[in-house]
């Protein structure tokens, strides 16, 4: 490991980091998550992962719940399900309807073999350590029960990390900057199968490919700026870098009418 992916691997699972900037509110995170109204095909991740416990009764914890995206619609579509939302992060969970409570991935307050079903989803890779958090998963799900987690692949918003190189050379005057912080590099699609099979015989693996297509810069350079938390990380003045990001944007829609960015995200449904 190089000494930047070290420190960068550092800022991704930095408790105080995550806590008081990156998710102390759900402004973000949200903004991350809007970007996929764009996406063809679009995607319902919550009914997916609906779908996936439709076999499953009784207790579920959201490890990693965030803003409750997961949790309102289970709330929803599956009101007898017991549901207890975690997260590490007072502020994001202030408006998730309750039972919630914080928590480390690494030291679930739940009793051994305590549910049903746990989900994980796109939040492993904030944990300093990963096989521990896959061991507790593994710890508090019955015996018959399942773990579902998702991420995003090495290979998804190339076009984004592309952009962010060429704007960031821009601003430095050196006309390739540097990488921008990768959030989900530490548990991506492809290595997130050797981490869950450490516990769990059958990993299966939903892909979920697309392209996002927009035709306003807005829902981009949002996204982009969602990373703020980070800006230490990037080695380039961060605000600089998102505006001339923008009017990279907008000269590029305003040659080919769109800028597409091409997604690959899935989710892991695990088993003993």
């Amino acid at each position: 490991m190089t000494e930047l992916s070290a420190a960068h691997d550092a800022a991704v699972t930095d408790r105080g980091r995550l806590a008081g900037s990156a998710y102390k509110s759900d402004r973000d995170l949200a903004a991350r998550q809007s970007l996929y109204r764009w996406q063809t095909p679009r995607y319902d991740l919550p009914g997916l992962v609906a779908e996936q416990l439709s076999g499953v009764h009784g207790r579920v914890v959201d490890v990693g719940c965030g803003n409750g995206k997961f949790i309102q619609r289970l709330r929803r579509d599956r009101p007898e399900l017991a549901l207890l939302g975690l997260d590490i992060a007072p502020g994001i969970i202030a408006g998730v309807p309750g039972p919630v409570a914080v928590a480390d991935a690494t030291r679930l307050p739940l009793a051994t073999e305590g549910v049903d079903a746990a989900l994980a989803l796109h939040m492993l890779y904030h944990v300093p350590d990963i096989p521990q958090a896959v061991r507790e998963l593994s710890r508090v799900v019955a015996p018959d029960g399942l773990v579902i987690a998702s991420t995003n692949s090495d290979r998804d918003k190339v076009q984004l990390d592309d952009l962010w190189q060429r704007a960031a050379g821009d601003v430095l005057g050196t006309g390739h900057g540097p990488a921008r912080i990768s959030l989900s590099a530490r548990f991506s699609l492809e290595k997130a199968p050797a981490f869950l099979g450490e516990e769990f015989g059958h990993v299966e693996v939903i892909e979920l490919p697309g392209t996002i297509t927009v035709h306003a810069p807005e829902p981009v350079i949002a996204h982009m700026a969602s990373y703020r938390a980070w800006a230490d990380q990037h080695d380039v003045p961060f605000e600089a870098a998102i505006e001339r990001a923008r009017t990279i944007v907008v000269d590029h829609i305003a040659q080919h009418r769109a800028f597409e960015v091409t997604c690959l995200g899935g989710i892991l449904v695990c088993r003993r």
